[in-house]
């Protein structure tokens, strides 16, 4: 019987993997042509203001770009601190890490066409509702008191620069999560009999408050929350519900909402929070009761009676063979970029006058060249070394203030927790 589970187990994980890695690959690289090319000035430019323009033009931008909380976070909270105001910013938080045009992407090729259409549809409204409801109940724009670093550049413009945020970057980004999705998704589908939530669950409703209170405090990508999505549509779980899931789970964590009541205040907190939760069930029950079923669950794909063409498969072996290869190359890269980091601090240790603090928050490469460059900006010339493994900051020079490193990594999004 065990022999059997696991046999099943890999059989789902090799038809979830043959599946989604075709659309992976272009979304990698169509996250690597905006990440690149695509002129950041103009966000901090359109969404400064309190007005509804502000909040339309902060969700707007926020549903393709490809990032998800981790990384939307310290981007949000920089474009907060450059003078976006709080309703700007906790719209661009909120529909931000619910899709992005990877996942709109894979989005298609395993929910189908209509909740291709409705994810970043739902992604853009309720980052509008939220950044009206923040603007609304927050009173005043509240901006920063002072903007600066408006250079406007985008850094190395380069094809070389699109491939390796695409293909290397973005994949050390989301390959924890998304195999984690795979795994949970695989499981899932092992363990839980057909028609469950038809014949356990009846009550639609009861398994959409289900669904958002796991959701809410856990982590999962945009893109890796889509086999688990697909899985449970399989097993009876409402479209409502399932779009509940794909709303909450990328949208909120733990150390997402931490660092927003640290950074912006309680209140602009849960102004953030009741948007996510209202935005949620409400677009769930729209689905719902608007929309009918059949309509939804027809264009979902049939992941094993649906039939193949030959290219079509060998397509999708090879796609999931490189995909394979490029989340191995991902995790290749991180260890030799810690070996090297391990080095780095080595080299600080053997410094006089080293300052350790303790910054919570970071959690990829991406978060490490954040805080350093941050860092970096005030003191040119000093070693600077975040790892994010450990929570730590190791500065060696004593000529910055604590409240200087304090202000500067809590205006990049992160907590600063003082001296270890």
């Amino acid at each position: 019987m065990l022999v059997e589970y696991i046999s099943e187990f890999f059989s789902e994980l090799l038809v979830l993997l043959q599946e989604m890695a075709p659309y992976l690959l272009i979304g990698f690289l169509f996250a690597g042509i905006l990440k690149v090319f695509f002129p950041k000035r103009l966000i901090k430019k359109y969404i400064g203001g309190s007005d509804l323009r502000s909040v339309v033009n902060a969700s707007v931008f926020g549903v393709p770009l490809p990032l998800c909380s981790c990384g939307v976070l310290p981007t949000g909270i920089s474009f907060y601190k450059s003078g976006a105001s709080r309703g700007s910013t906790v719209s661009f938080l909120v529909s931000t890490p619910q899709t992005g045009i990877d996942s709109i992407i894979a989005t298609y090729a395993m929910l189908g066409l209509p909740l291709a259409i409705l994810r970043p549809v739902i992604a853009l409204f309720s980052g509008i509702l939220g950044g009206v409801f923040t603007n609304y109940a927050g009173g005043a724009i509240d901006r920063a008191e002072h903007v600066k670093n408006e250079n406007g550049g985008n850094g190395d413009k380069s094809v070389r620069e699109m491939l390796r945020y695409g293909f290397v970057e973005m994949v050390q980004d989301i390959s924890k999560w998304l195999i984690i999705g795979f795994f949970l998704a695989a499981l899932l589908s092992v363990l839980i009999p057909d028609d469950f939530f038809v014949e356990t669950i009846r009550n639609e409703y009861l398994s959409m408050l289900l669904i958002l209170i796991a959701s809410i405090p856990l982590y999962v990508c945009a893109t890796g929350s889509i086999p688990i999505a697909a899985v449970l549509l399989m097993k009876g779980l409402s479209p409502g519900a399932a779009i509940v899931f794909l709303m909450a789970g990328p949208a909120t964590n733990a150390a997402t909402m931490a660092v927003i009541n640290n950074t912006m205040g309680r209140r602009t907190f849960w102004m953030y929070l009741i948007s996510i939760i209202g935005g949620a069930l409400l677009f769930g029950m729209l689905v719902n009761e608007l929309i009918p079923r059949d309509w939804i669950m027809s264009a979902v794909p049939d992941l094993h009676h649906e039939g193949h063409h030959e290219g079509s498969n060998i397509i999708k072996l090879l796609s999931g063979i490189l995909l394979t290869g490029l989340i191995i190359n991902g995790y290749i890269q991180k260890y030799l970029s810690r070996k090297s980091s391990r080095k780095d601090r080595k080299n600080t240790d053997t410094m006089s006058d080293i300052q350790v603090y303790r910054v919570e928050g970071m959690t990829c490469n991406h978060c490490k060249a954040t805080v350093e460059n941050g860092i970096r900006e005030i003191d040119e010339n000093g070693e600077v070394f975040a790892d994010p493994s450990k929570n730590e900051l190791r500065i060696a020079t004593d000529e910055i203030p604590e409240d200087e490193i304090k202000k500067k990594i809590e205006s990049l999004g992160y907590i600063f927790k003082g001296k270890k």
